[in-house]
């Protein structure tokens, strides 16, 4: 293909694929399958790739674009983004009819529209294209999450102006939000994964909305529809709210399809009943209907009060409430630790459903709701999906009433476990009154084991190369016993069984006989043996010990004995007292000193895990199979060998390629060195070391006028290369 026939083709697939986007959207007739469509789009992104000079930052690829950085700025909104009055009463509903119909002398015509429990966005297109996108905030500002709403699929990025052209300034006002089948997927996810719960699907939406990462909104399956207008210019673009509702959907804007306009208060009733009825099978959250004066110069005749306006009101739906009796509580462990209580309940229908079993989230909420075993309680479902106790009938609760006592040590290991945030009181009990939720700290634990294996072998910690998740499932599935890291340097005593557990062939490489992998497997395993203590300690996992910290304790202590044998007040050299530290072999002067970055809360959580029976029992069991747990780089510590280095305080940051040492050497090296290894570039970064291909960082870095070395200039100021040899 010529590159005129390509430069053709971009156009095609950019045009063809925004269309894709409207019909999907906003008409709900898809015009392609799924898998047309990524297949287009990979299309599409190949050739934008070979033609740099076609770059549009519309084009259907660019939805998911860089993280946003340091937060999001505040908007001010050109016209404010006003609250909605709420009421759960027809009775209200008609008196603001009868109120809204002396103040202009004459019933207006209504609109109802299904009322989407979700986020409110602004969303301003100039000259046709998405410009800005900003949250409701206080109604006078809100937060600039464009790069976020840009991953929003149903958002068109370019208006349609196939049919008529967009005014020259459009605001869209309307409501992301999770459907039910993404929120489902979702919390089964973290439920899985052992976190907690979004509580409904607005908060699941909000909480999506304010990650610095759009990709996760991508994933996420975020979804959005307008339902009113902000800034318009002309201002006479549309003369009502239903003539604005479609024409912005001919512009391809998602706009509901429940709405319906109405001739007076009782019509608009009548389809607020009726929605009622079809809600519970709808795919989206509705929580009530709005209804509105049609015409906007009577909106504007009727102007706002300071919080809401005068020609609108919200009726909310009451979500299915019922009582049951609070049989018993469950302790669930996920695989990241979180301990999760779940309420066992006599079984009630609840919105169509029988429900035995609710999440009650974490121990700060059941000592709120003061819940007791034995209760009769109140449930209904978030959302309309995920059961929820509501409160506790006081009233009705029975003299043997439990109290729901939150575990001491973790229901599936036994082992020690953090409070979340760690409080502990003088005598050494947790302080559980403000908790968000315990943690088992135990690396080993069986709920967990199979992230930690996964984690244990991979990149930068013991690289073991050959043992990614597949291989450890294929494992895990057979008979070979792999519920340990111990476990790991014992495959090489089940060859046999080893090699019949992964007689699949590597998708990655055909060619690869089994016993070919399974040799170079072993090898792998053996080599990880020497990786030594800091690499050990990274490695498994254990909670706020990550990298840097396991580096820091390898340079205080010269192996894991001595680091058991220390009390908790060294795991925090920088707090030490003048006395203290000098009985540890550390300078006078706190700045001297290594960081472990442990603090005050976080240290007692790594020592109780230090000196529980599972620890010991996991580092003797490591120890037994030829792990090397001795530090090496205790050698390197010493009163003055960091702070006298050129780096020592210095906060770097590593981009790109470099030829002579892997990025993780060097981090090594520059740690030894007194430097803090960052990952980001930030007005607090020092230095920042750029190797070949460097990206974004290299940009930031020179727009903040941080200094920048390449390689030679780094080679040059490394002594002895660092230790590299």
């Amino acid at each position: 293909m010529s590159g005129a026939t390509e430069s053709t083709r971009i156009d095609e697939l950019r045009e063809l694929l925004h269309r894709a986007n409207r019909a999907y959207y906003a008409a709900a007739k898809p015009i392609m399958s799924d898998h047309e469509y990524d297949r287009l789009l990979a299309e599409l992104a190949e050739l934008e790739a070979a033609h740099p000079e076609k770059d549009d930052p519309n084009s259907p690829t660019r939805r998911v674009g860089e993280a946003a950085t340091g937060g999001f700025r505040t908007v001010v909104h050109a016209v404010p983004m006003r609250s909605i009055d709420n009421t759960y009463s027809e009775g209200d509903v008609r008196a603001w009819g009868e109120r809204i119909t002396r103040a202009l002398g004459a019933a207006p015509a209504l609109v109802a529209d299904p009322k989407i429990d979700g986020v409110a966005l602004s969303l301003r297109y100039e000259r046709g294209e998405l410009v800005r996108a900003v949250t409701r905030g206080d109604g006078e500002r809100g937060d600039d999450i464009t790069a976020n709403v840009r991953a929003i699929r149903a958002v068109p990025l370019v208006l349609d102006d196939s049919r008529v052209a967009p005014p020259r300034v459009l605001e869209v006002r309307g409501e992301a939000y999770l459907p039910h089948a993404e929120f489902e997927r979702i919390n089964a996810e973290r439920e899985a994964a052992g976190d907690e719960l979004f509580m409904n699907p607005r908060n699941a939406c909000a909480g999506t909305l304010k990650q610095l990462n759009p990709r996760t909104v991508a994933e996420r399956g975020v979804a959005f529809v307008a339902h009113g207008r902000g800034e318009v210019a002309p201002a006479s673009y549309a003369g009502s709210h239903s003539e604005f509702l479609g024409k912005i959907a001919d512009l391809g804007l998602p706009v509901g399809d429940g709405w319906t306009r109405c001739g007076t208060i009782d019509e608009a009733i009548t389809a607020i009943n009726e929605y009622e009825k079809l809600r519970r099978k709808s795919a989206v959250p509705v929580d009530g209907m709005v209804v509105r004066v049609d015409s906007f110069a009577q909106q504007e005749e009727l102007g706002s009060t300071s919080r809401a306006p005068r020609w609108c009101i919200a009726y909310k739906y009451a979500a299915e409430r019922k009582t049951t009796t609070l049989l018993d509580v469950e302790f669930q462990v996920g695989k990241s630790g979180r301990i999760t209580p779940r309420a066992v309940m006599a079984p009630v229908v609840l919105a169509g459903t029988t429900v035995r079993h609710a999440s009650l989230f974490n121990f700060g909420e059941v000592r709120r709701k003061d819940l007791r075993i034995g209760d009769t309680v109140v449930v209904e479902k978030a959302g309309e999906i995920i059961p929820q106790v509501i409160e506790v009938v006081a009233e009705k609760r029975p003299r043997d009433a439990r109290e729901i006592v939150a575990p001491a040590e973790c229901p599936a290991c036994g082992g020690p476990i953090e409070v979340e945030p760690p409080k502990l009181e003088e005598r050494g009990e947790y302080e559980s009154k403000e908790e968000t939720s315990r943690l088992c700290v135990n690396p080993e634990c069986p709920a967990q084991i199979r992230e930690k294996l996964v984690w244990f072998a991979g990149r930068g910690r013991m690289d073991i190369d050959g043992l990614g998740e597949k291989t450890i499932d294929q494992i895990r599935e057979s008979a070979v016993p792999l519920e340990r890291f111990a476990d790991i340097f014992h495959l090489r005593e089940r060859r046999d069984d080893l090699l019949t557990a992964l007689e699949k062939p590597d998708k990655k490489d055909k060619s690869k006989r089994p016993e070919l992998r399974v040799d170079n497997l072993l090898r792998s395993i053996e080599a990880s043996k020497g990786r030594g203590m800091a690499r050990v300690l990274a490695a498994m996992g254990i909670r706020h010990v990550g990298d840097a910290t396991a580096r820091a304790l390898a340079r205080l202590f010269p192996d894991i004995e001595s680091l058991i044998a220390t009390d908790e007040a060294a795991l925090r050299p920088k707090t030490l007292k003048k006395d203290e530290a000098a009985a540890y072999g550390l300078p006078e002067d706190p700045k001297d000193r290594p960081s472990t970055m442990l603090g005050r809360d976080t240290a007692p959580a790594v020592h109780a895990y230090l000196h529980s029976e599972q620890a010991r029992a996991t580092f003797e069991a490591l120890a037994a199979v030829g792990v090397v747990l001795d530090s090496h780089e205790y050698k390197t510590t010493g009163a003055g060998d960091a702070a006298d280095s050129l780096f020592a305080g210095k906060t770097v940051v590593l981009t790109g390629a470099l030829e002579s040492f892997t990025r993780q050497e060097l981090t090594d090296a520059l740690d030894a060195l007194g430097a803090k290894v960052s990952g980001s570039v930030s007005k607090k970064t020092d230095l920042v070391i750029a190797g070949d291909s460097a990206g974004s960082k290299l940009d930031k870095a020179r727009e903040l006028g941080v200094e920048v070395w390449d390689e030679a200039t780094l080679l040059r100021n490394l002594p002895d290369r660092g230790g590299l040899g």
